[in-house]
C-alpha cells in the first residue's frame, strides 16, 4: 500500500482557548514523539482545521492493525505522564478511531488533508468496492494520494471520561485526501459528498492544514 503501514489511529478534539498554548506545546514537545517511539508505530502527523470540526486532528500510522491493540501500546496508554493526563482531561468533542487501512491510492503525503466521515451501514463490501474508483487521484490536480480507513468499533473509544458511553459512530469509516493545498481538496471530496449513492452515508467532512509530522527515523537514537 502507498500509505506507510496497514493500521491507523485517528484522533481529533477541541480544546478551550485558555489551555490551547499548553496543548500545542505538549503535542509538539512530548506526545507525538512518545507515540512514534512505541514498537510498531511508524509516523505521526498533526493538523489544524481550515474548515471543519473538531479543530485539531492527528494521524498515527502503524506497521499492522494489531499494533493498535498490542501490549506495547496498552502499556503506553496505561502509563500516561502527568502532562498527558492533564491535557487529555481537557479534550472536548473527542473522536478516536482505531482503524485498518483498506484502500490506499497514490504515493506520498500532502500539506493539506481532506477528511470525510462515513457511516457504512450493512453493505460494507459493496461500499468498499464503490469507493475504489473515487479514491483514484490520477486525474485530480493537486491530489497526492487518497485512502480509506475502517474503524474497529470495539477499540475505537475516546480516552476521555465519556469513553464508556455508547457511540453510534465507533464503526465509522474515514476517507483521507492528501493534497498540496487546501484549495485542491473540494474537487476530490465532491466525488463522494456530491455522489447520489454515497452522500446519504456522509456524516461530516472537513479540510485541515498540516502542522507537524514525525517519522520513526526522526527520533533521537
Amino acid at each position: 500500500m502507498p500509505m506507510a503501514g496497514k493500521g491507523m489511529l485517528l484522533t481529533s478534539m477541541d480544546i478551550d482557548a485558555a489551555h490551547e498554548a499548553e496543548f500545542n506545546r505538549w503535542y509538539d514537545r512530548e506526545h507525538l514523539e512518545e507515540r512514534v517511539a512505541i514498537d510498531g508505530f511508524l509516523e505521526a502527523r498533526r493538523y489544524v482545521a481550515h474548515v471543519g470540526k473538531p479543530k485539531y486532528l492527528s494521524l498515527y500510522s502503524t506497521e499492522t492493525f494489531e499494533v493498535l491493540d498490542s501490549p506495547a501500546y496498552r502499556t503506553a496508554l496505561a502509563g500516561q505522564t502527568k502532562w498527558s493526563k492533564a491535557n487529555i482531561n481537557r479534550f472536548k468533542n473527542m473522536i478516536r478511531a482505531v482503524a485498518r487501512i483498506t484502500i490506499s491510492r497514490g504515493v506520498g503525503r500532502g500539506a493539506a488533508l481532506g477528511i470525510i466521515r462515513l457511516r457504512p451501514g450493512g453493505a460494507k463490501d459493496k461500499l468498499r468496492a464503490a469507493l475504489e474508483a473515487p479514491l483514484d487521484p490520477t486525474d485530480l490536480d493537486g491530489i497526492i494520494s487518497m485512502h480509506l480507513i475502517e474503524s474497529d468499533p470495539a477499540l475505537s473509544k475516546p480516552l476521555t471520561k465519556d469513553a464508556a458511553a455508547a457511540d453510534p459512530g465507533a464503526g465509522d469509516w474515514f476517507v483521507l485526501i492528501d493534497a498540496t493545498s487546501v484549495h485542491a481538496v473540494p474537487s476530490a471530496a465532491a466525488r463522494i459528498v456530491d455522489n447520489a449513492a454515497l452522500k446519504p452515508l456522509v456524516v461530516t467532512s472537513g479540510v485541515y492544514r498540516l502542522l507537524f509530522d514525525l517519522a520513526k527515523s526522526d527520533l533521537p537514537r
